[in-house]
């Protein structure tokens, strides 16, 4: 074959792979997207996308799992802090929202997941683990004083990251610094909106 006529592209790696996955995923949903679509969209063929991953699924995993490490990895930091735990609660917010901005396509795919296959249950459990981590802290924070103990720490941890987790609605980096916004949720989260 001519090398004109091969269809394609050098330069592609997993992580553009990746990427092209999620953008589709997230525009088209999972189950609409096939790999051909994934490949046509990086002008490839699908036995080169089949170089780079094994299927579908192994993307989706990647994906959700692109997403958890960070918000995991933002759970450590904050738990590692020697500090009250209100304050470690409201670290854990502010780094939340700035994986969120740098992982925005990852975690918005991972929000839309509802256990449909292994990748997603398997996404959905560690969603859970993340929200026993935050649950815990709040607890503590409670116990502390430094958060209000008539509401119930685990309601409680599903509003905080609520708050977080509604930025994949509305943000875009042109709308504001990451680190200005994640400022913001986290003095509205423990300080609210009043004038005091």
């Amino acid at each position: 074959m001519e090398k004109s006529r091969r269809r394609g592209r050098p330069g592609h790696d997993q992580d553009a792979v990746l990427a092209a996955a999620v953008r589709l995923f997230n525009t088209r949903g999972y189950d609409a997207t096939s790999m051909f679509d994934v490949a046509e969209s990086l002008g490839i063929t699908k036995s080169t996308l089949y170089h780079h991953v094994s299927g579908k699924e192994q993307l989706l995993t990647m994906a959700v799992d692109r997403a958890l490490d960070g918000l995991f990895e933002a759970a450590e930091a904050a738990l590692r802090e020697e500090s009250a735990a209100t304050v470690r609660l409201k670290d854990l917010i502010r780094r939340s929202v700035l994986v969120l901005a740098d992982r925005l396509e990852f975690v918005t795919l991972l929000l839309r997941v509802r256990g449909n296959t292994a990748a997603e249950q398997h996404a959905l459990s560690r969603r859970r683990e993340l929200d026993r981590i935050v649950t815990d802290l709040v607890k503590q924070a409670q116990a502390e004083g430094g958060v209000r103990a008539d509401v119930d720490a685990a309601t409680a941890a599903r509003l905080l990251f609520g708050m977080v987790n509604s930025l994949i609605e509305w943000y875009r980096p042109d709308r504001g610094a990451p680190e200005s916004i994640a400022d913001t949720v986290a003095d509205l989260a423990f300080d609210g909106l009043r004038h005091r």
